[in-house]
């Protein structure tokens, strides 16, 4: 019994002891826009409104002081708002991700996926086409270049056959288009 009482005596000291400590706490956003905690002021580089929380001795020693516009008292420590610039996006601490989080980022990234594949089929749909093209105009070149008489149905629907004049234009027309082809 008398081991126990002198335990819990020595545990409540130890707990005194470490409370006091919390309370000369100083934390501020240093120049690389990492939060910094610490028993000691910041450097003196640090401009004051990059201080966010540091010991309020004045009020322990229940001396009156003018305190920063909106700061607040919370357990002897005085917390200022932050004012000042924002911190940069590398510097910012990252959270877990959340579950929903993870799952918009999923979600995403099939989507994304699903968008890449139709557009790879589109692709080789279209690839497919021009080389069908290109087959057809070599195909009609060669017919053009052969000397075949080539017969060809007019507006009024009578069969004739293709003037020398219209072969040449034709396969000048072949030609065009068959620059595009490889």
């Amino acid at each position: 019994m008398r081991r126990n009482l002198v335990r819990n005596c020595f545990l409540v000291l130890l707990a005194c002891s470490a409370s006091s400590v919390a309370l000369a706490q100083f934390a501020w956003i240093d120049a690389n826009g990492v939060r910094q905690y610490s028993d000691q002021p910041p450097p003196k580089s640090i401009p004051k409104a990059r201080i966010l929380q540091q010991p309020a001795e004045s009020l322990r020693n229940n001396a009156p002081t003018q305190l920063p516009a909106g700061a607040t008292v919370t357990d002897g420590a005085v917390n200022t708002p932050s004012v000042m610039p924002p911190v940069p996006a590398a510097a910012a601490p990252k959270l877990p991700l959340t579950t929903a989080d993870k799952n918009a980022d999923y979600l995403k990234r099939q989507a994304e996926m699903v968008e890449k594949e139709k557009k790879q089929v589109e692709e080789a749909r279209q690839l497919a086409a021009k080389v069908r093209q290109c087959e057809q105009a070599r195909n009609y070149a060669r017919t053009l270049q052969s000397g075949e008489r080539i017969a060809v149905t007019g507006k009024d629907g009578e069969r004739g056959y293709m003037s020398d004049e219209k072969r040449v234009q034709e396969n000048a027309e072949a030609r065009r288009a068959l620059d595009g082809c490889k």
